[in-house]
C-alpha cells in the first residue's frame, strides 16, 4: 500500500495505479492524519465532507471543523464546474464510471485559484454506504514532493534488502499475498509458488498448526503473537522465529520471519556443556541429581518406588595408568553406551565424575526386579572391551538404595547407594549390594529360594493340601481347596507367601500350576467315587499361567481323563489376573467359562475395580477376603460391607464363600446374613488327601445344623 500511493505522488505516473478498493476507511485516515503535504477528503453518497486532514487545511484554508458537514460544491469548486462535479460523482455513484485523475484548478477559502493534481477513490463502508475521497496534491510542492518520495523508496528498498529477515502479508485464509526475501535460500518454497497460495498448505503439518494457532491468537488479541518452529531445508535443519501481526483494518497479518539456528545451536552448545558429559555424552553430576530430585517428587506423588544405583568400574584406575588415558576414556565411552543399552528409555544413566556412574530407576512395580537389573548390568561387563587389538574385562561394583525405604532425599540416597557400593566392593566386587542388612538379608532369601525352586517339581518337593469347605446352613462338606505347600530339605517348609511370587517371576509357575491342577483334578475323582458324593474342588490361577495358550486344552483334557464334570472344578482368579486387560485373558476366561468350569473371583473387595470385573466377566461364585471375616462380629463397618456385598452376590446370581472363618459367633453371623458357604481354621486347617477323607468319615455323623 505504501507505493500505491508513493505512486499517487509521481504525478504523471498516477494514471498507471489503480487504487485499491480494499482498503477502509481507517487505513486512510491513519496513513494521512497527520500528513499536511498531500490533501485528504472524504465525502457521502450526499458530496458532504465527512473527512478533511491536516493537508486540506493547508491547501484550501478550510479548518476540518469548518469543512465537515458542507457539500463539495459549496467548498472548493469554481461556479463554472460544479454542474461537471455533480454529474461525474453521479455517474461514478449510480454507473460505476470512475472519475479520472487529472490537473484541476480549485478555489481556496479566500476565493484564490489553487492548482492540484486530483486523484479519487471510491470505498464502501461496513453499512455498504459509498464514500468518494479526494487525493489533492499542490503542482507546487510536487517537485519536492517526489524527490522525498523516491528517497524514502529507496531507503525503504534498501532496508529489506539489508534484512535477513522473510516479510510475508498473508489474508484471513492465509494466503501469502506478497512476500519480501533478502536471502531465498531461507524459502522453504520456490519463490514463483509462494504468492497465491496458502501457507498451511505447503508448510509441513506441524508447523502449519503453529502458525494456524499463532494467527488466531494474535486475531483475538488484535496485536502479536510469536513462536518458534524447526524446518528441513534443503542445506539442513534450520530453526526459525515467526512474529505474527495482525492488522485488523485490511483483515491481514503481516508475519516476519527470522532465522535463530545460530542462536539454537549456541543455546544448545551451551545446555550441552552444562549439564551433560563431554566424554561420554551421559548426563553429567549436576543433572543426573537435578533429574533424581524430580523422580522422588513424581515418585511421592504417586506412590511409587524408586531406585538409584551407584556404579564403580573396578580397578579402572590400574587401567588408566597402565594403558593410558585414552584407552580408559574409550573404555568410559563403551561402558556408557552399554548401560545405556540395559535401562528403559525413561529411567537415566548418568556419569558422576571419572569412572562413577547412577542410575535412576522409576516406577518400580516388583523390588524382586531390582536383583535381575543389577545382574543384567554386572553380565554386560563380562563381554571383553575391545581397543587396539586389545582385549580388557572388567567388572562393576554397584550399590543399590531404595526410595522411600532407604531415604526421601537426593543427598540421602545418593549418600546410601555410595554406601552399598563401598559394601559390594568389600564382597569381593563385581558384585551388588543393598543399602540395608534387611533388604541384603531378603535378597539372599529370595536367591536361596529361587534356586532350590529350580528342579523342586522333579524332585518331588511339592504337595498338594486341601482345606474343606462348607454349607454354613447344614454345616455339610461341600468341597475343598487345593492349596500348594513346598517342604525343601535345605530350606525346610516354604511359605506359598514366599515362593509362588518368585515361580511367578521366574516363569516356574507354569508347570508347577500344571501339577496343582492336575493333582487336585485326580483327587477329586478318587474322592467322589470313594463317597459316592458330589463334591467341588477349588483351584487358584495365578497371572502367568493365562499365558500358556495351552492352559485351557490341558484343564478339559484333565477333566477327561479323570472323568470329572467341569462343573465341578472352580477356578479361583484374583484382581491381579484380571487388570492386565490383555486379550489372550479375556479369551482364556471365556473358553473356561464356554468349558463349563466355575468361576471365582477371589480375596473380593481388597481391589480398586472388583465390581467392574463382576460385570465384565462369567463369574458363579464370589469369595469374601478374610480381613472383612475378622472383624464382622467386632465392628458394624466390616458388617455392614459384608451384608452389602452378600446382596449384591445374590442379585447377580452368584454364590457367596467366605474365607477365614475361626469362630463359631462368626459361623453364626454369616447364617444369619444368608451366606452360602465357609471355609476356615473354625472347620479345620488345610489337609494332606488321606486326612481329608478321614475327616470327611468323621464330620458325616456330626449331628448338622438345621
Amino acid at each position: 500500500m505504501v507505493g500505491f500511493f508513493i505512486g499517487y505522488i509521481r504525478g504523471s505516473q498516477a494514471d498507471d495505479m489503480e487504487i485499491r478498493k480494499t482498503a477502509t476507511r481507517e487505513s486512510v485516515h491513519q496513513l494521512f492524519d497527520a500528513v499536511d503535504a498531500i490533501s485528504v477528503q472524504g465525502y457521502d453518497e450526499q458530496r458532504r465532507v465527512v473527512y478533511w486532514n491536516r493537508g486540506s487545511e493547508v491547501i484550501y484554508g478550510y479548518t476540518a471543523a469548518e469543512a465537515l458537514g458542507r457539500k463539495l460544491e459549496d467548498l472548493i469548486i469554481p461556479a463554472d464546474m460544479r454542474g461537471a462535479v455533480i454529474a461525474g460523482h453521479r455517474d461514478w455513484l449510480e454507473q460505476g464510471v470512475a472519475i479520472p485523475a487529472s490537473e484541476l484548478v480549485l478555489r481556496n477559502k479566500a476565493g484564490e485559484d489553487v492548482n492540484v493534481f486530483s486523484n479519487h477513490v471510491m470505498f464502501v463502508d461496513d453499512n455498504n454506504q459509498r464514500e468518494m475521497y479526494c487525493i489533492d496534491i499542490d503542482l507546487a510542492e510536487v517537485r519536492r514532493a517526489q524527490a522525498e518520495t523516491v528517497l524514502k523508496e529507496h531507503m525503504l528498498r534498501a532496508v529489506f534488502e539489508a534484512t535477513p529477515d522473510l516479510f510475508f502479508l498473508m489474508n484471513a485464509d492465509g494466503v501469502v499475498i506478497d512476500y519480501h526475501a533478502g536471502d531465498h535460500t531461507n524459502l522453504y518454497v520456490a519463490p514463483e509458488n509462494l504468492i497465491g497460495q496458502r501457507a498451511m498448505e505447503f508448510l509441513p503439518n506441524k508447523i502449519a498448526r503453529k502458525f494456524q494457532t499463532q494467527m488466531a491468537r494474535a486475531m483475538e488479541q488484535s496485536g502479536h503473537s510469536s513462536f518458534e518452529y524447526e524446518l528441513n531445508l534443503p542445506a539442513d535443519l534450520a530453526y526459525f522465529e515467526a512474529r505474527v501481526s495482525y492488522l485488523p483494518t485490511q483483515a491481514q497479518f503481516m508475519v516476519i520471519v527470522r532465522d535463530i539456528t545460530e542462536k539454537q545451536k549456541a543455546a544448545k552448545m551451551i545446555r550441552q556443556q552444562a549439564y551433560f558429559d563431554a566424554l561420554t555424552s551421559l548426563p553429567n553430576r549436576f543433572l543426573s541429581l537435578d533429574r533424581l530430585s524430580q523422580m522422588l517428587k513424581e515418585m511421592e506423588r504417586d506412590g511409587e518406588q524408586a531406585a538409584v544405583l551407584f556404579l564403580d568400574i573396578d580397578d579402572f584406575k590400574k587401567v588408566n595408568d597402565s594403558l593410558g588415558h585414552e584407552v580408559g576414556d574409550k573404555l568410559l565411552v563403551e561402558a556408557a553406551r552399554r548401560l545405556k543399552r540395559a535401562v528403559r528409555k525413561s529411567d537415566t544413566v548418568g556419569r558422576l565424575g571419572g569412572d562413577e556412574f547412577i542410575v535412576l530407576l522409576r516406577a518400580l512395580k516388583d523390588i524382586n526386579d531390582l536383583v535381575d537389573i543389577a545382574e543384567g548390568l554386572l553380565g554386560l561387563f563380562r563381554e571383553p572391551f575391545r581397543f587396539d587389538g586389545r582385549e580388557l574385562v572388567l567388572t562393576l561394583s554397584i550399590g543399590i538404595a531404595i526410595y522411600p525405604d532407604n531415604g526421601a532425599s537426593a543427598s540421602n540416597l545418593l549418600r546410601n547407594a555410595d554406601t552399598a557400593m563401598y559394601q559390594a566392593k568389600a564382597l569381593g566386587r563385581n558384585a551388588y549390594s543393598f543399602f540395608t542388612k534387611e533388604m541384603n538379608d531378603r535378597i539372599l532369601r529370595r536367591l536361596e529360594i529361587e534356586a532350590q525352586l529350580h528342579g523342586a517339581l522333579e524332585r518331588n518337593e511339592f504337595s498338594v493340601s486341601y482345606q474343606p469347605k462348607f454349607d454354613v446352613r447344614t454345616e455339610r462338606m461341600v468341597g475343598a481347596e487345593a492349596l500348594l505347600r513346598w517342604r525343601n530339605p535345605i530350606l525346610g517348609q516354604v511359605s506359598p507367601a514366599e515362593f509362588i511370587p518368585i515361580a511367578e517371576h521366574t516363569g516356574l509357575i507354569g508347570p508347577v500350576g500344571k501339577f496343582v491342577i492336575k493333582q487336585a483334578i485326580a483327587f477329586l475323582g478318587q474322592w467322589q467315587a470313594q463317597h459316592q458324593r458330589h463334591y467341588t474342588m477349588a483351584v487358584n490361577l495365578s497371572p502367568r499361567q493365562f499365558r500358556d495358550k495351552k492352559l485351557v486344552e490341558f484343564i478339559a483334557q484333565t477333566l477327561r481323563e479323570q472323568e470329572i464334570e467341569p462343573a465341578r472344578l472352580e477356578l479361583e482368579i484374583t484382581e491381579g489376573v484380571l487388570m492386565n486387560g490383555e486379550a489372550h485373558i479375556d479369551k482364556a476366561l471365556a473358553d473356561l467359562n464356554e468349558l463349563g468350569v466355575l468361576l471365582a473371583m477371589d480375596d473380593f473387595g481388597t481391589g480398586y475395580s472388583s465390581l467392574s470385573y463382576l460385570r465384565r466377566y462369567a463369574f458363579d461364585v464370589l469369595k469374601v477376603d478374610r480381613s472383612f471375616i475378622n472383624g464382622i462380629t467386632l465392628n458394624k463397618e466390616d458388617r455392614d460391607l459384608v451384608v452389602a456385598t452378600i446382596a449384591m452376590a445374590h442379585s447377580l446370581g452368584l454364590l457367596v464363600v467366605a474365607e477365614g472363618v475361626e469362630e463359631r459367633a462368626q459361623l453364626a453371623l454369616l447364617d444369619e446374613l444368608g451366606c452360602d458357604l465357609a471355609q476356615g481354621y473354625y472347620f479345620s486347617e488345610p489337609l494332606p488327601p488321606d486326612e481329608l477323607v478321614n475327616f470327611q468319615h468323621q464330620s458325616a455323623d456330626r449331628p448338622q445344623t438345621e
